[in-house]
C-alpha cells in the first residue's frame, strides 16, 4: 500500500471520529472539527464556557475514539506541581529514590477548571506542553505520544480564579467556546439521558494511527501566497490601534499548523484560503491584548470583533 493511498484510508477514517465524537456531543459539529484539527496539529486546546455544556465530555470521548488514555485534574488554590507531574519519593526497601509519575503522564490530560490553580501550579504544565517532557529533580522525562492538554475555564466566575498569563495562553494551539446547544440538540440531550453517554464510545483510531496522520501533517503543501495572507493577518494583529499585544511568532506558526490540519481532516494534500479564514480566531483571539485607548473595541468578544476587522482589511489569495 502506497503512503497516498494509506493516508486516503486514515483520512476516511477521521470522518468516522468525526461521527463518533457527534453521537455523543450533540449540535457542536465546528467544536469537535477544532478539536480533531488541534489533535492533528499537536496542540493543545482551551475551552472556555460555562459549566454543563460538555466541554469534559468532550475531552473524555476524543480519549476513548482514539483509544488511548485519558487523566482528569480538577484544578484547586491549593494544588501543588507535584500533584500535576508527580513527586520523587524515597524508597525504603531499595534504599533509593524513586521516580512516581503524576497525571500529566498520560495521552490526553483533561485541565478542569485551570484558572482556578495558582499560577506556580500553571506553570508547572509549561514543559510538559512545550516539549513533551517533565524535568523533576533534574531528570527529565518524556511523556507519552500523542500528547494532548484540554483545558477548561469558566469565564463567568472571577472569585477564587488566577488569570492565565499571556505565556501560557500562547502555549494553547487554540481557545474555543461550546456555547448553549440550539432546542434540536438539546432535545437530543434529554432523550438519550441514561443510555451509555460517553461509556459507549468505541475507538476509530489506534495510538500508532493518530501519530502517522500527525507526521502527514508537515506533508501538506501551502502555497506561498497563503504564507504572505498569513503573515499579512499577523502584521496587522502588531500595529492594530486597539491591541498592544499583537500576534507572536509562535502564533504564526500555530494557524500555519492547524491550517495544515484542516487541510488532512477534509483529505486534501494542500492548503486552501478557507483553511487560514476559519482558523483564524479560534487560534489567534486569545493571543491578543487589548490597550485601554481604544474605545470602538470592548467586551468579552473584542478580540473576536478585532479579527472579524483584520480579515476584512487583508485581501485574500486567489
Amino acid at each position: 500500500m502506497t503512503g497516498m493511498v494509506r493516508l486516503a484510508l486514515l483520512a476516511n477514517r477521521l470522518g468516522d471520529l468525526e461521527s463518533s465524537l457527534s453521537s455523543v456531543i450533540k449540535g457542536k459539529a465546528e467544536a469537535i472539527r477544532l478539536s480533531l484539527i488541534c489533535l492533528l496539529a499537536r496542540g493543545h486546546l482551551l475551552i472556555e464556557d460555562v459549566p454543563g455544556v460538555g466541554k469534559t465530555t468532550l475531552a473524555h470521548a476524543l480519549a476513548r475514539s482514539t483509544h488511548t488514555q485519558f487523566q482528569r485534574i480538577q484544578f484547586t488554590a491549593d494544588m501543588l506541581p507535584g500533584d500535576v507531574l508527580g513527586v520523587t519519593i524515597y524508597n525504603s526497601l531499595t534504599q533509593d529514590f524513586e521516580f512516581k509519575p503524576g497525571p500529566v503522564f498520560t495521552h490526553f490530560l483533561l485541565a478542569d477548571e485551570i484558572n482556578r490553580a495558582t499560577p506556580k501550579t500553571q506553570s508547572s504544565l509549561l514543559e510538559a506542553m512545550n516539549e513533551q517532557q517533565v524535568t523533576i529533580d533534574g531528570t527529565s522525562h518524556p511523556l507519552r505520544r500523542p500528547f494532548m492538554v484540554i483545558a477548561t475555564q469558566n469565564p463567568v466566575e472571577h472569585h477564587g480564579t488566577y488569570p492565565l498569563p499571556e505565556s501560557q495562553l500562547d502555549r494553547f494551539l487554540m481557545r474555543i467556546r461550546m456555547g448553549y446547544p440550539d432546542a434540536a440538540a438539546e432535545r437530543a440531550i434529554l432523550r438519550s439521558t441514561g443510555r451509555g453517554g460517553v461509556e459507549a464510545v468505541q475507538p476509530v483510531l489506534s495510538e500508532d494511527e493518530v501519530l502517522e496522520l500527525q507526521d502527514s501533517v508537515t506533508d501538506v503543501a501551502v502555497d506561498d501566497a497563503l504564507v504572505d495572507y498569513v503573515l499579512a493577518i499577523v502584521e496587522k494583529t502588531r500595529t492594530h490601534e486597539a491591541l498592544s499585544l499583537g500576534v507572536s511568532p509562535r502564533g504564526s506558526q500555530a494557524l500555519y499548523r492547524a491550517a495544515q490540519s484542516s487541510a488532512v481532516l477534509d483529505g486534501r494534500d494542500y492548503v486552501i484560503p478557507d483553511d487560514v479564514k476559519r482558523l483564524v480566531l479560534p487560534v489567534f483571539s486569545h493571543r491578543l491584548m487589548m490597550n485601554s485607548r481604544s474605545s470602538l473595541f470592548r467586551g468579552p468578544d473584542a478580540a473576536d470583533r478585532i479579527l472579524q476587522d483584520i480579515l476584512m482589511q487583508v485581501g485574500v489569495p486567489l
